[in-house]
This record gives structure tokens, C-alpha cells and sequence, in this order.
């Protein structure tokens, strides 16, 4: 219903209806008509007061002026009500369904986005949509609506000056605003580019601090993290500067209507009867209130259109980041949600046929590899840093499509029999037990009690003040050795049979990694002899009978 315009899909996706900002567009409109009402008013009622009538000629103008005054506050003050509460309903639904879409949509998506491009796309792309509303979709319908309303008015004056208004006001109004949007547009999508680099910069930092530290690449981090952030402040400055030179297009329009409204009224005052002249202006000087209205309406009906070049930028930033937050929801695909996956109960067996994997090229050997893992198999992965491993992982579990070959699970699909844990899975700021969850909504307090006795952090449970509810403050509130059997204990609860692990030995004590990795890998022990386990490693630890793909 809203075109092929991305920004009015991305508000289509938000639950805007064309309906919702109405209220906020006759709000607007009302006080920028009463703006309007009361340049007029005030002009009559200054230069009537000018020939000192009888008090009683000004009471009702008096009192009109103070309630024009008040109700444009009040109106404004309810247009931003308005405004802002449609925006912000609009962004939160957006983020929730953007959040569903990628839930429950193709996991391939998020496993191939880099993390600060998925953040930019859930928090700063949306938040533009939003801008677009309040800085760009209200001003723009109360501009058109009051200038509509500011020919007419002068058109019952003069209809030569409404002429020259309604030319001025589509220079301000509509040259303008385009002018600055497409002066923008290019600089709008380099400063977006610029502020993903810079998320992806302290991203980067934020995460692998200590890595870059030990590997004495932190300052040459931190200089790519400033080029970026210059080059983002290079890109609004030259945004501001193309801006100005379109704003500066406004005032110049205001002056011209102003001077030819003055023109013009002391044109007609030389022509025209005695009606629209003072009685004692017999010489053809022009009547002091059709001096004031015909020069302070132009005034106040540009107050509407001077907002909008501003207004066409926002709208254009806001397409810009539409068509982003839009291009990851159509590549997520149609999202299917439910309350929790349900993974098949059954021993499943996973089959990989001349197997390539890889996100842009093939990492895998010419000729793939082939598998054929049933009940109770293990398997460890090894290579160096970025050889593929963790893409290996990804693609046995679905995650990721094969490049070359298949990969399938018998007798439930992989969907409902993979899962995958990664190297850096998320600890959640709330409970033990809700981190617990994460893994499968319907673990109970014994099933998690046990796994963590499993991976041996019954002493570290047992310390805790509050037990399984004791509230974890993210990855700060634990070793990094404990988030990692954390993370073990989530597989050892979740439902799937087929399990890969990534680095599941990362950060545990020299002596602690081989034990852990041998129990693992032990069909009798941690994972049992129903599930098939895959062990993502770069540690060089051999398990005795438990085979190896190494990756070069």
C-alpha cells in the first residue's frame, strides 16, 4: 500500500498506517495556522491602533491576538506529543519485528553480517526512520497545508502579491528542500558507511581488547578507529556546508515577497478606491493596514517552509536507512516464530557429501569432504586462525549453504536436529537460570543444576549468593573460563542431536582444557552416546580413537 519508496515500506513495516500521523499533521497545521492568524491580526490590530479609534473598536482584536498566542503554544506543544509518540511507537515496533524477522528467518543472514552492521541496522537505521517522521514527514504536510492556507489569505488581499507568495513559497518549500536532499544524498550515505566503520572500530576494541593488546595491534586499531571517526565528521561538515548554501535560498525568497508585497500594496493604494484607502489618503499613499498585512504575512507563512529543507534531508537519510533495514528483512526471508524450536527427540546421523564451504570462495579441498557421523560419533576440527573452522561449523549446522556439495541430517532435517555454539555466544545481564534458558525454554532447575555439576561449576553455583537466580552482569560478572563451561552447560541442555562446538575449551587452565575436551569427546560421558558432537579447536590436544579433519 505505500509503494515502492523504501522509507514508506520501512514505515509500512512499522505499523504506520496513512491514518496515524493525522492527529500530528492537524496539530502542526493548527499552530502554524494560528502563527499565520496571528501575523495577519496583529498587523491589522498594530496599524488600527495607529489612528487611536475608540478602545472599544479593539477589544475583540486584542483578545483574539492573546488567544492566537496561546493556542499555537498549546498546539505545538501537542503536535510534538503527537509527533514523537507516533515516531516512537513506529521504532519500537519496527525493532521488534526487525528483531522476529531475524529470529526466525534465514540464519545464514546474521551468520554472514558483520555484528556492527547488524547493529547499525537495528539501532541507528531505525532511529533515522523515526527522524523521518518528526524532522521530515510531519513538517513537510504542515508546510503544504499552511501554505495553501497563506496564498489564499493574500490572494483575498491582493491576488498579484498571492502570485508572487505562492512562487516564493515553492522556492522555499520545494526547490529548496530538493536542492539540499540531492546536494546530501551522496555525503548522507558516505557519513552512513563512515559510522558503521567506526561502530565496527570499537566493536572491534570493545571485544578483543586483550587479543589486539598481546598482539601489539591496539594503536593501530585505535588509528583506524580516529580515520574512520574523521572521516564521519568530514562527511557532516560537508553535509552542513551543502546544507546552508540550500537553506540560504529560503531567506532570499522571503525577501523578494516581501519587498513586492510592499511593491505591490503601494501599487494598488494609487489605483485602487477609497475602500481599501484611509479616507484621508486621497493622494494614493497606501492604507497603513494593508501595508501590514500584505508585508507581515509573507513573514509568517515562511516560518512553515524554512524547517523543510532540514525536513527533505531527514526524509532523505531516513530512505537511505530504509532501504537497508528493508534489504536485510527481504534477505532474512518470511520469519517463522514460534515459542521454541522443536528440535526431533530422535538419534539423528549427519551425512556431508564432497562438502565446500566458505562465504566467498571455497576453503574446503578441491574435491569437499565427506561424512557420514551416526549416534554417538565425535569429531575434531583443527587448523590455524581463520582457516574455516568456525565456517565448517556453521555450514554442518545450516547455518551457512554449502558452496559445493550437501549436507543433510537423517531422519529430521537439520533445522530440527543441528544446532551450533559459537566462540563468542552471549551472556545475558539477568539470572543463571534465564542464561540457562537460552539453550531450551523448558529446562528445569535440576536439568540445569546438573550440567553445571557437569562442566564443574557446582563449587562456583554453590557460591553464589542467590543460587540460579543470582543476577550476572554479562560477561563482566565471570572468568572467562566460566563463561566458557557456561556455554557447555547450555549445549549439554539444549535439545539437539547433532551438536558443534567452537573453541569449547578457549580460556580454561592448561591442565583443566585436555580433561575437559577428552570428556567431551567421550560418548559415555558429558554429550552421551545419542548425540553426535563436533569439536571446533586450534589446540593441538589428541583424543586417543576420535577422528581429525585439520584444515590448513
Amino acid at each position: 500500500m505505500f509503494g515502492d519508496d523504501p522509507l514508506l515500506r520501512a514505515l509500512d513495516f512499522a505499523g504506520m498506517r496513512r491514518r496515524t500521523p493525522l492527529a500530528a499533521i492537524a496539530l502542526g497545521a493548527g499552530g502554524a495556522l494560528s502563527a499565520l492568524s496571528l501575523a495577519a491580526l496583529s498587523a491589522w490590530l498594530i496599524t488600527r491602533a495607529w489612528q487611536m479609534p475608540p478602545v472599544l473598536y479593539l477589544s475583540v482584536a486584542v483578545t483574539a491576538v492573546r488567544a492566537l498566542g496561546i493556542s499555537r503554544a498549546v498546539f505545538r506543544y501537542l503536535e510534538r506529543l503527537a509527533t514523537h509518540d507516533v515516531a516512537l511507537r513506529a521504532m519500537a515496533t519496527a525493532r521488534a519485528r526487525l528483531y522476529r524477522v531475524l529470529a526466525g528467518g534465514d540464519p545464514a543472514v546474521i551468520a554472514r553480517s558483520d555484528r556492527s552492521a547488524l547493529l547499525a541496522r537495528t539501532a541507528e537505521d531505525v532511529d533515522e526512520i523515526g527522524d523521518a517522521v518528526v524532522r521530515g514527514l510531519v513538517p513537510m504536510a504542515v508546510g503544504a497545508v499552511t501554505s495553501l492556507a497563506a496564498v489564499a489569505i493574500m490572494a483575498a488581499v491582493s491576488p498579484v502579491s498571492a502570485m508572487v507568495l505562492a512562487v516564493a513559497l515553492v522556492i522555499s518549500g520545494v526547490l529548496a528542500p530538493l536542492a539540499g536532499a540531492r546536494a546530501s544524498s551522496r555525503i548522507v550515505a558516505d557519513g552512513a558507511q563512515a559510522r558503521e566503520q567506526v561502530g565496527a572500530g570499537v566493536t572491534g576494541l570493545l571485544w578483543h581488547a586483550g587479543e589486539l593488546t598481546v598482539a601489539r595491534r591496539r594503536d593501530r586499531a585505535l588509528t583506524q578507529l580516529r580515520d574512520a571517526d574523521e572521516r564521519h565528521a568530514r562527511a557532516v561538515d560537508a553535509a552542513a556546508a551543502r546544507q546552508a548554501g540550500a537553506a540560504s535560498m529560503t531567506p532570499i525568497a522571503m525577501l523578494v515577497s516581501v519587498v513586492a508585497a510592499a511593491v505591490i500594496a503601494v501599487d494598488l493604494a494609487s489605483r485602487l478606491p477609497g475602500s481599501l484607502m484611509d479616507a484621508s489618503s486621497s493622494d494614493g499613499v497606501v492604507t497603513p493596514m494593508l501595508l501590514g498585512v500584505l508585508v507581515l504575512m509573507p513573514l509568517s507563512s515562511f516560518e512553515a517552509t524554512g524547517p523543510l529543507t532540514d525536513a527533505a534531508i531527514a526524509w532523505e537519510s531516513g530512505r537511505q536507512s530504509a532501504a537497508r533495514v528493508m534489504a536485510l528483512v527481504a534477505a532474512a526471508g518470511p520469519a517463522v516464530v514460534t515459542a521454541d524450536p522443536e528440535f526431533d527427540p530422535r538419534p539423528a546421523t549427519l551425512i556431508a557429501r564432497s562438502l565446500q564451504w566458505g562465504r566467498e570462495r571455497a576453503l574446503g579441498p578441491d574435491s569437499g569432504i565427506d561424512l557420514r557421523l551416526r549416534p554417538g560419533d565425535r569429531l575434531l576440527v583443527t587448523g590455524r586462525s581463520g582457516a574455516g573452522k568456525s565456517t565448517l561449523g556453521m555450514t554442518l549446522t545450516g547455518l551457512l549453504t554449502p558452496l559445493g556439495g550437501s549436507v543433510a541430517s537423517e531422519p529430521a532435517d537439520l533445522d530440527r536436529s543441528a544446532a551450533y555454539f559459537a566462540e563468542e555466544a552471549h551472556l545475558f545481564s539477568t539470572s543463571v537460570r534465564e542464561n540457562m534458558r537460552v539453550a531450551r525454554g523448558d529446562v528445569t532447575d535440576g536439568e540445569i543444576v546438573d550440567a553445571l555439576t557437569d562442566v564443574g561449576l557446582d563449587g562456583w553455583l554453590a557460591s553464589l549468593p542467590e543460587g540460579l537466580d543470582t543476577e550476572l552482569a554479562g560477561a563482566a560478572s565471570v572468568s572467562g573460563g566460566q563463561r566458557r563451561r557456561l556455554l557447555v552447560a547450555r549445549a549439554l541442555v539444549h535439545a539437539a542431536r547433532i551438536v558443534v562446538l567452537d573453541e569449547p575449551t578457549e580460556h580454561l587452565d592448561l591442565a583443566d582444557a585436555p580433561a575437559m575436551l577428552r570428556r567431551i569427546c567421550d560418548r559415555t560421558d558429558l554429550f552421551g552416546p545419542e548425540r553426535i558432537v563436533v569439536v571446533i579447536t586450534h589446540q593441538p590436544t589428541v583424543v586417543h580413537g576420535v577422528p581429525i579433519i585439520e584444515i590448513s
